[in-house]
């Protein structure tokens, strides 16, 4: 019988699927806690992603939940994503989970540390130390290579300097480091780390919750357009999903009285592409309010082809991983894909739909055109090929037996 081990995972903006998204760290968890181990999975109980606070009872509030424990640390709250207490916290975070010695019994065999932020790698590192625990730093956002290539920050700011210093020593320092960016370690060795270090675990998807089989709610339901060929999309809409362009693809399908296009989520672009409809008075474009995630299986089952855009970003040469794309996958319909994602060409690879070049309307169009012309059967190999794919690569049971191994 193996032996059990305990891991303890440092994610600030980590959740549970009531307070937040729930997500990469979540399921990891609770694989792992069914594959026999102890998880603590500590998270901030203030930060912008959450969409109802945790409920405490001290400095440290621990949650059992599927099998592991969520541990909340006490933060100072804040508004939104550009607040000066965020950046406050992610010194403050560090710092108070140096505690965690005195209130977890069981002491860590592994530390994983995740970022976006880099900061709070200094107190798990410190914590590691102490505990003589493996120590493991995962990349899902490169920092501070975002702030500099999207935010538009100088190098030479002292912040992203401090940062930088972070990264490098992260990546001289841990035992292993691990991003859901197949790529990143492209950029990784320019800031010293050794190749041999570098694991590649996407996210996916929790089978545990497409089993579940929920069906879609009755309000969703009658927003639906009938018997019409679905161009979908689900998720957030905001400005990196380039959904203008998806809305334009529209405009130039509109003679086309039977396909339709429908976006269901919410997000700071949406009331734009509303008033983008408005103004091009589409009649083939749908909005539906988000729906709880144990729908959207049902959601995606209702659409003739899943749809993933994102625009034309630079930093994405080193992989993407977004959650909607692995639910697209296991969903068994096919995949219109404008991500230039560098060598990591998903749909391409597994023959699950088509890669068109990002931001380009006319493309999506031509696209759309492609599979509509489709026969169902061509339409249905494609979308088996996608969730053959699902499962071997990107199911979070299988994900978590290769972090377990990684790990111990």
């Amino acid at each position: 019988m193996k032996e059990k081990k305990t891991l303890w995972i440092i994610h600030q903006y980590a959740s549970t699927p009531d307070t937040g998204m729930g997500g990469r760290h979540f399921y990891l968890a609770e694989e792992l806690a069914k594959l026999g181990h102890k998880v603590y999975v500590v998270a901030a109980s203030a930060n912008h992603l959450l969409h109802t606070q945790p409920h405490l009872t001290s400095k440290f509030t621990f949650e059992k939940i599927s099998g592991f424990t969520f541990v909340w640390v006490k933060m100072p709250p804040y508004a939104e994503a550009h607040s000066k207490q965020r950046a406050l916290n992610w010194f403050l975070f560090p710092w108070r989970i140096q505690k965690l010695t005195q209130v977890i019994v069981d002491k860590p065999d592994a530390v994983l540390c995740s970022s976006p932020s880099p900061i709070a790698f200094l107190g798990a590192e410190r914590l590691a130390k102490k505990l003589k625990a493996k120590l493991i730093f995962e990349v899902r956002d490169i920092w501070p290579l975002t702030l500099t290539e999207i935010g538009g920050y100088s190098p030479k700011h002292p912040f992203i300097r401090l940062m930088g210093w972070v990264e490098r020593r992260a990546y001289k320092n841990a035992d292993l480091v691990v991003s859901n960016l197949k790529n990143a370690v492209e950029h990784m060795v320019t800031q010293g780390l050794r190749r041999e270090k570098f694991v590649w675990i996407p996210n996916g998807f929790s089978l545990t919750e497409v089993s579940q089989k929920t069906p879609l709610n009755k309000q969703a339901t009658n927003q639906l357009p009938k018997n019409k060929f679905i161009v979908g999309y689900t998720g957030t809409i905001g400005v990196a999903n380039a959904l203008d362009s998806l809305i334009e693809a529209a405009a130039i399908l509109r003679k086309n009285k039977d396909i339709a296009f429908v976006l269901v989520g919410h997000g700071k672009e949406k009331t734009t592409l509303q008033a983008l409809v408005e103004n091009k008075q589409l009649k083939n474009v749908y909005f539906i309010d988000s729906i709880p995630k144990i729908e959207i299986q049902a959601m995606l089952a209702e659409f003739s082809v899943c749809y993933m855009g994102l625009t034309k970003d630079p930093l994405f040469r080193f992989g993407v991983s977004p959650n909607k794309l692995f639910d697209y996958l296991y969903s068994g319909k096919p995949v219109l894909y404008a991500v230039d994602s560098g060598n990591y060409t998903p749909i391409k690879d597994s023959k699950a739909g088509m890669q068109i070049e990002p931001q380009n309307p006319q493309a999506i169009a031509d696209a759309v055109l492609k599979f509509y012309n489709m026969t169902p059967k061509e339409r249905t190999k494609m979308g088996e090929n996608g969730c053959k794919v699902a499962m071997q690569q990107y199911e979070y049971g299988k994900l978590a037996k290769k972090l377990e191994k990684l790990l111990f």
